[in-house]
């Protein structure tokens, strides 16, 4: 067991501590959002916009694919980090053997439900007559990649909470430089169009799946291994995993209905055109937000490691640590989309005008509350990071479902398409003064336990 990633999580300096981690997590999340950005710049350029709207209505259903992903990836790994700082092992293989066995049934139930379901959905999320048939065609085969995409992505987020920041980040490249590889010779060389994407794409996902189960069984840089005997699952371990996992993957599920709603008013509204023009937007903004919980990611291992160790100066120091960057981050990133968003728009298609117009318009508005984001991912990650899987779930939620949903069909009646658009920031705003108001009650009972350790301290 690499016993040196437990000790630095509870001694080396938080800043020091955080660059180590938040390095490979960037890097990670970075090449992680280029699958689906990768597959729309090729498609955009080598298909077309129409296609491009297509690929955009699909968009909903890989959010559901990374929720379950989430579920079990980001519980399981939290609960991991909780029981290496109690110094409990055991446990903790207990938690990585039955995630692995989460991950691989909910990967059948995805695919054989999306097989199912596939046209109403794909109708429900915004394909009309014109991008029908390329949403099918790349859903088809996405569908057969669900397993290699939970297993992988989810697996991939224990071998972070273990400590192990670097093995994870390569884990990511390695599969997202096979997708980058692949696309253009599957899309443009073999003359593939959209299935040529969804190949390229399922292959460089089978290539981590296999990676991540490689470091689990066989590489000796491994913290916990996979056993038999705690694949089984156990009522207990299970309830343990989701009753964390549920902030994640709620908020994902959330998003994806959210998505499929903003489809259908954006072709009430603007058209199929305006379809791809969120596609454009949705990949600029989940390349944002991927940098922003690069940083919840690098935190997560930081605070559940020292909430177990009853540690609480260290994780009042990266709760701040984060909360700054966060921020830092967020403002640097709405001033170049503010600056330069046509550039951002021909980056994914140059030639069809409509679409330049939809997807400037639509990237200025729905991004103008963004300076104000990085404070919610943070603050909403903390509460799931200590435990408090509720808060977390309502502070996600409000966001996406209970203000975004009403603002949807209510404003666009009085504004037309730009109402589909401000409905974004105004939900942001309100959610902000909420996060706000959670975080200084949490603040304080956080100031108490340093207190008490501080004391604790000097008795010894």
């Amino acid at each position: 067991m690499n016993q040196k990633n437990n000790l630095e999580l509870g001694t080396t300096p938080i800043k020091k501590l955080f660059w180590k981690y938040f390095i490979p997590a960037f890097t990670s999340v970075v090449i992680n959002a280029l699958y689906n950005i990768v597959d729309r710049i090729f498609i955009g350029h080598g298909v077309g916009a129409y296609a491009l709207s297509g690929l955009s209505a699909v968009f909903p259903i890989m959010i559901i694919f990374i929720a379950f992903g989430m579920l079990i990836g980001i519980g399981g790994g939290i609960r991991i980090s909780i029981n290496l700082g109690k110094g409990d092992k055991d446990r903790a293989e207990k938690v990585l053997g039955n995630a692995l066995t989460l991950l691989i049934l909910l990967s059948f139930v995805v695919t054989i439900s999306g097989f199912c379901l596939k046209e109403p959905i794909l109708k429900l999320f915004g394909a009309g007559k014109e991008t029908l048939t390329y949403a099918n065609d790349y859903l088809n085969i996405i569908l057969f990649g669900a397993i290699f995409n939970m297993v992988g992505f989810g697996m991939n987020n224990l071998i972070r909470s273990e400590g192990n920041a670097k093995i994870a980040m390569y884990s990511i490249l390695i599969s997202a430089i096979t997708n980058i590889i692949l696309d253009p010779i599957f899309i443009f060389g073999l003359n593939m169009g959209v299935k040529g994407a969804a190949y390229a794409t399922i292959i460089s996902m089978a290539i981590l799946c296999i990676w991540v189960l490689y470091h689990f069984t066989k590489s000796n840089k491994a913290v916990l291994y996979l056993k038999l005997s705690n694949l089984k699952l156990r009522k207990d371990i299970v309830w343990y995993i989701v009753t964390i996992g549920f902030a994640p993957f709620s908020m994902q599920i959330a998003s994806s209905v959210v998505q499929g709603m903003f489809n259908t008013q954006l072709i009430a509204y603007g058209g199929d055109l305006a379809v791809g023009a969120m596609g454009i937007i949705n990949s600029v903004i989940n390349l944002i937000i991927m940098s922003i919980i690069a940083i919840e990611i690098a935190s997560q291992p930081i605070i559940g490691f020292n909430i177990g160790a009853k540690q609480f100066q260290r994780v009042k120091e990266i709760l701040y640590l984060g909360i700054k960057y966060a921020t830092i981050l967020s403002i640097s990133c709405w001033l170049i989309v503010e600056l330069f968003p046509e550039v951002l728009v021909q980056a994914f298609n140059s030639k069809n005008k409509e679409l330049l117009v939809l997807g400037t318009r639509g990237l200025r508005v729905m991004l103008f509350c963004l300076p104000i984001i990085g404070f919610q991912i943070i603050v909403s990650n903390y509460y799931q990071s200590i435990g408090k899987a509720m808060i977390a779930t309502i502070v996600s939620l409000l966001r996406q479902v209970f203000l975004l949903i009403p603002l949807l069909f209510f404003i666009p009646q009085f504004m037309g398409l730009d109402g589909v658009w401000i409905s974004g920031p105004i939900s942001d705003s309100l959610s902000f003064l909420f996060a706000l108001y959670l975080f200084n009650k949490e603040h304080k009972k956080l100031q108490e336990q340093v207190a008490l350790e501080t004391v604790n301290k000097h008795q010894d």
